[in-house]
């Protein structure tokens, strides 16, 4: 096996250039979200680059953001049982004009999505290659699964992961790099809801009394949901918009607030959703004549370390030390991605492995260019040993 790493070192090394090429080709198109020509046409970029190393290419339409991408090795594509999932996106959180262009510059380069994450993007492909290079390609089951609306949640892409890696052995997200290249194995789940609170509209000097305040109503509501915040479970509840009423003289009749919610355990999305509904019942019979409604529920379900995905997590760091990469476990990560899809659907799954850098989702996004080829290297290794084993 040692010859066969020493092979793969060969061929990543000197890739730097061409790579940045590849991700500056891709950065240099705007790919926001609601962009949908732009998302599409990193698609396309996308399937020249995968007909050049050989392999397949699939779009799923979609009609609101960029169309949805499988990228498959020849033995992943005639047969998907056991493969290895490469998952990612080619959305982009920055619309046109906000942040433009790619720049290189002492040592880091810099531009929307070069590390969120069309950075990891061109890591998979490279990884691929460098594996096709040494001769493993044949044997190699790997499928890029990258959907065009990860930054808003995934609205049309959870669905689409799901079915496309149904038969994954394990998935590896190359979501942002982080500091010190730890990977990440756990992250938060996260849901929303929007609440209305209606009551009866009055002259508050001539008919008060008549009158039920519907932001009254809301404000009970929202006392009991900040109060479902369990730090110690990892819960929290955040009502971050509130808005109502029409004058200072008027019982107002309606009331809105969005909320924010987030949790650890796949067990606590649902009933966590439930106490918010429960609350609104229980404003409703704390003010007369209110009314409330509640929409929306978990979007993204927790990534778990389970004791597959630990396994996983080894197997992989063992080479990340091996190529000179930090190999530590990250901290409970807030934010969600589409590792918690995979997981949630009972894949192993570990996350954070595209190229280190700092910034995503600000104008001061960057990667360190140094951490390209050591990237590569992991994947490609860990790629080659997979395919080895029986």
């Amino acid at each position: 096996m040692k010859d066969d790493f020493d092979a793969l070192a060969r061929v990543v090394r000197g890739r730097t250039d061409v790579m940045l090429d590849y991700i500056a080709e891709l950065v240099d198109v705007n790919s926001y979200t609601a962009n949908k020509d732009g998302g599409d046409l990193v698609g396309t970029i996308l399937n020249r680059h995968a007909k050049d190393l050989g392999l397949s290419f699939f779009r799923t339409r979609s009609e609101k953001y960029a169309d949805h991408l499988v990228i498959a090795t020849p033995a992943a594509e005639r047969s998907s049982e056991g493969a290895i999932a490469l998952v990612g996106h080619v959305d982009t959180v920055f619309p046109p004009g906000t942040f433009e262009g790619f720049r290189r510059e002492d040592g880091i380069a810099r531009g929307p999505g070069v590390l969120d994450m069309k950075g990891g993007i061109v890591v998979m492909l490279e990884a691929i290659r460098a594996v096709r290079e040494v001769g493993g390609l044949d044997r190699l089951k790997v499928r890029m699964v990258l959907v065009g609306d990860e930054e808003i949640g995934s609205p049309e892409g959870r669905p689409f992961i799901v079915e496309q890696t149904k038969a994954a052995h394990c998935a590896l997200v190359l979501e942002a790099g982080r500091a010190h290249d730890k990977i990440i194995t756990r992250r938060k789940g996260t849901g929303s809801a929007k609440v209305v609170a209606i009551g009866k509209a009055a002259h508050a000097a001539n008919n008060h009394k008549d009158g039920v305040n519907a932001i009254w109503a809301m404000a009970k509501f929202i006392d009991r949901a900040q109060q479902l915040t369990e730090y110690d479970r990892g819960i929290t509840v955040n009502v971050g918009v509130v808005g109502g009423g029409e004058a200072k003289n008027t019982v107002p009749d309606r009331c809105e607030c969005q909320l924010d919610f987030r949790f650890e355990k796949i067990d606590d999305a649902h009933a966590t959703y439930a106490e918010l509904t429960r609350a609104c019942g229980e404003a409703e019979r704390e003010i007369a004549g209110a009314r409330f409604e509640i929409s929306g529920g978990p979007a993204r379900m927790p990534l778990e370390r389970t004791e597959q995905s630990a396994a996983l997590f080894r197997a992989y760091a063992e080479h990340a030390r091996a190529v000179g990469l930090g190999s530590d476990e990250a901290p409970l990560i807030a934010g969600g991605s589409d590792a918690s899809t995979t997981s949630a659907a009972g894949i192993p799954s570990i996350d954070g492995l595209g190229p280190r850098g700092s910034g995503f989702h600000t104008k001061e996004e960057l990667i360190e260019i140094a951490s390209l080829e050591p990237k590569v290297l992991a994947l490609a290794r860990f790629l080659w040993e997979s395919s080895a084993t029986p």
